[in-house]
């Protein structure tokens, strides 16, 4: 069987635009949101293989990112609305979805919008919809915005920089990740930058009062956090799990935003036990 990072890129015809996207596994699908600057070739392949084991995995790349068409949404539903239409192009009627940092965000809105359709939801490195009182670290804007990453860049991004076991983890995915990708495909102008910004407003205002619709929402939901996140805290789910009923937590120890990547065989058990019980 073909490891993830040398799958095959397919394309979707969605809104006269082609929507790269790539598939593995079988059994009930699971579609993936992406971060900030994703692409198809950004996701650890060793964490997509192993939760390909029991799901049916399918990750893409938002338009006018990476290999896809078009233009990033400025719109977070626009957005959410792309892997419903890549749901329907695939025939896929209900599906988990799985939403890492910005990709967090957008998972919650497909969840709320099309409840009917997600049968469970994985929201890693992320935050709940909503005000939330603890703001991304300097660091993050710093490192993050840089047109290319080096190794040092990304350890501080999405590990702990404190933490040797962290930095091993981080040249590990790194290595496993870079063992097939096309850096070029990866979004670094501030164009494309302030694309992904510009849906925050809309979410940290939350309108639709999603938050509040956390109290009586069905659906189940994972939320997997680190101990030390720069960009989403942790701690800014606090104040809502008392009153959501559906949220389970879970904090990987000495650990940042790429907790998963760091730990992809415990994140995907974790995930694995969730999706099938």
């Amino acid at each position: 069987m073909k490891n993830s990072n040398t799958i095959n890129t397919k394309y979707a015809n969605i809104d006269d635009l082609r929507i790269a996207y790539r598939k593995k596994g079988n059994g009930t699908p699971i579609i993936l949101a992406n971060r900030f600057r994703g692409t198809l070739d950004t996701w650890d392949p060793l964490f997509l293989d192993l939760l390909s084991e029991n799901n049916t995995v399918i990750t893409f790349d938002y338009t006018g990112v990476g290999y896809s068409e078009g233009e990033l949404p400025t719109d977070i539903k626009e957005v959410a609305g792309q892997i419903v239409k890549l749901a329907d192009y695939l025939k896929i009627d209900k599906f988990f979805v799985l939403g890492w940092s910005y990709g967090g965000w957008v998972a919650q809105y497909v969840t709320f919008i099309n409840s009917s359709r997600v049968l469970k939801t994985v929201i890693i490195g992320s935050n709940p919809i909503g005000k939330n009182d603890i703001p991304l670290e300097p660091l993050f804007l710093k490192y993050a915005l840089k047109p290319i990453n080096d190794l040092e860049d990304e350890i501080i991004i999405f590990y702990e920089p404190k933490s040797e076991k962290s930095r091993k983890a981080a040249e590990e995915s790194r290595s496993r990740i870079n063992s097939n990708i096309d850096t070029s495909k990866i979004p670094s102008s501030k164009e494309e930058f302030n694309r992904y910004f510009a849906v925050a407003p809309s979410v940290l205002e939350d309108k639709e009062n999603f938050r509040e619709k956390y109290t009586i929402l069905q659906t189940p939901i994972l939320v997997i956090s680190s101990d030390h996140d720069i960009s989403y805290a942790t701690e800014n789910w606090f104040p809502l799990l008392k009153n959501a009923p559906t949220i389970q937590h879970i904090i990987l120890p000495d650990s940042g935003h790429a907790m998963h990547f760091q730990y992809p065989e415990l994140s995907t058990k974790y995930i694995n036990i969730f999706l099938k019980n």
